[in-house]
């Protein structure tokens, strides 16, 4: 319990994510090991590493995609590997390395898709495409759409469902400066209205903004 001043108390703010010495393995191989993190509202953790270290592995444990094999962890309230954890998903936002769409639909259809499946408003689809640059190419195919176009759609998403905790897997890698400042203003959006977001890149010049940053290697999270 917090206080400020005599006889005032106030109620201690709960993290976001709680992670208390998790481990995960996978075919012998430690993809996280001992792994501490607490995230509390309003923050922005950069985790730099290189390739194969167990950063996307993290944002997956975090997102609630896979489970511990060790320790304890809580996200948004919901302990991991438990029926409690899927009921979380749906205020979780991931940009994953590789963008999570379907080719065979158009920009606006993969939008409207999502739309409809999370329960959201799918008159915003439209709005959220001008935001992010896209309403002219709303009718082009997402295997027809370049990698840069391919980001946006995710961001156009990430509007659309206003997630509490985004994870961001290497999001600013290939964009262009605009489409980096969207992703700057869906973070800012984010925090002022009490979530958090999670970013990992191996450049660490991508987690600049950041109000801390943490270094991972071999699975094993430090300071940085």
């Amino acid at each position: 319990m917090q206080t400020d001043g005599p006889g005032v108390r106030l109620a201690a703010v709960q993290p976001l994510v709680a992670l208390a010495r998790v481990g995960v393995t996978r075919d012998g191989n430690a993809l996280l090991d001992d792994v501490v993190l607490d995230i509390a509202p309003g923050e922005v953790v950069g985790v730099s590493g290189p390739n194969g270290s167990g950063k996307t592995t993290l944002l997956r444990l975090i997102a609630t995609l896979i489970r511990p094999d060790r320790g304890t962890g809580h996200v948004l309230g919901a302990r991991l590997a438990t029926p409690g954890a899927f009921g979380v998903r749906h205020r979780i936002g991931l940009v994953g390395h590789e963008p999570a769409l379907v080719p065979e639909l158009t920009i606006f259809e993969n939008l409207d898709h999502i739309a409809r499946l999370g329960g959201l408003d799918r008159d915003r689809v439209m709005p959220v495409l001008e935001i992010v640059g896209l309403a002219g190419a709303a009718r082009r195919r997402i295997r027809a759409a370049s990698r840069g176009m391919q980001r946006r759609v995710e961001i156009a998403h990430m509007l659309l469902r206003n997630p509490d905790l985004l994870l961001l897997d290497e999001a600013a890698s290939g964009l262009d400066a605009d489409a980096a400042g969207l992703i700057e203003a869906i973070t800012t959006r984010v925090t002022a209205n009490g979530g958090a977001v999670v970013t990992v890149s191996h450049d660490p010049s991508h987690l600049q903004g950041c109000t801390r940053v943490l270094s991972i290697s071999a699975g094993r999270l430090v300071s940085a």
